[in-house]
């Protein structure tokens, strides 16, 4: 078990490597961060100076392996374009994402497993057409498109929800700041939440629904009906938990996509989070901003990827057995 984790992190260490070389190379080449910091009235001579004062002169290699050093101690350089630290700006902005992405993963957790249970157990039911026909929109409109119908539906026509912004959020120790503590704050959050968490839940159901189809056709589950075994001790204890891995593996990889993908619907409703603040730095070619957010989001996935191989010896013993062997 050690040397399998030994395993991973390492793996998990190269992966974060290339993220990194990736990202710096890739962003070094859009736009010209000095033009965007300036005004029309400096000098060439001015900008050459500052070019020099933030290393832009040296040579690519030489500003990699700063960019590698500075980040293993969380220093991720300021921003062009607000002259502040990058991690301070993001410490300021992961709050408002991570708590949009906690509520839409209980949300398409929720819903998708509960609804793949019982679309995979009620098969003939009314309902479970209902839903399989409804889970296409999740599937077919892309999420910009959710996010502007939930807004012209509950915020404009109904007057019922805010179309835009946090709401009202309280300060918590350590400089982290919440709006589930506040009537506003939760009312600001669920257009996002729900248009972030739509295309996850069919996804989640309709997989949970496909394996649990498998498994049920498979001869241990004919067998424990020979036996007289209870439908439910069948469906929840033998088929649900043989459905566990491919399930675990999916969810963990939507959870890492409701970070990635969070921009769009941080740009729709005007979020607050670390996806505003991307999409800010690409228009100004800010790197420092772009790079820190790219590999934060690659440290993100690896971590849950690492967790989820984690869960896998929980809930198959088989690996456990191949591990000790």
């Amino acid at each position: 078990m050690a040397n399998f984790i030994l395993y991973r992190l390492f793996q998990s260490a190269i992966v974060m490597l290339i993220v990194a070389l990736i990202s710096f190379f890739l962003f070094n080449f859009v736009g010209d961060p000095i033009s965007n910091m300036v005004g029309q009235e400096t000098t060439v001579k001015d900008m050459d100076e500052l070019r020099q004062r933030l290393g832009l002169n040296d040579p690519v290699i030489v500003q990699f392996g700063r960019f590698i050093v500075d980040a293993l101690q969380g220093d991720f350089g300021i921003s062009y374009r607000l002259q502040r630290p990058v991690e301070e700006l993001i410490a300021e902005r992961m709050p408002a994402t991570l708590e949009l992405v906690f509520v839409s993963a209980i949300i398409a957790i929720g819903l998708g497993v509960a609804g793949g249970l019982f679309t995979g157990l009620k098969r003939s039911h009314w309902f479970s057409k209902f839903i399989l026909t409804t889970s296409l929109v999740g599937i077919s409109l892309p999420t910009f498109i959710i996010g502007i119908l939930l807004i012209y539906i509950f915020a404009v026509k109904l007057n019922w929800l805010p179309s835009f912004g946090r709401g009202e959020v309280v300060d918590l120790k350590g400089g982290w700041s919440t709006g589930l503590l506040t009537v506003s704050g939760w009312k600001a959050i669920i257009l996002p939440s729900i248009t972030l968490a739509l295309y996850q839940t069919t996804l989640i159901l309709r997989i949970i629904r496909s394996e649990l189809l498998e498994v049920m056709r498979t001869d241990f589950i004919k067998f424990a009906r020979a036996r007289g075994l209870k439908s439910r001790d069948i469906n929840y204890g033998h088929a649900l938990k043989n459905t566990l891995v491919p399930v675990i593996t999916v969810t963990g990889l939507q959870i890492g996509s409701l970070i990635a993908f969070s921009i769009v619907t941080e740009t729709v409703f005007q979020w607050p989070g670390m996806g505003a603040l991307f999409i800010q730095a690409v228009q100004f070619a800010d790197v420092p901003v772009m790079s820190a957010y790219l590999i934060l989001v690659a440290l993100f996935f690896v971590v849950i990827n690492l967790i989820v191989d984690l869960l896998y010896f929980v809930v198959d013993p088989r690996l456990r057995a191949e591990i000790k062997n």
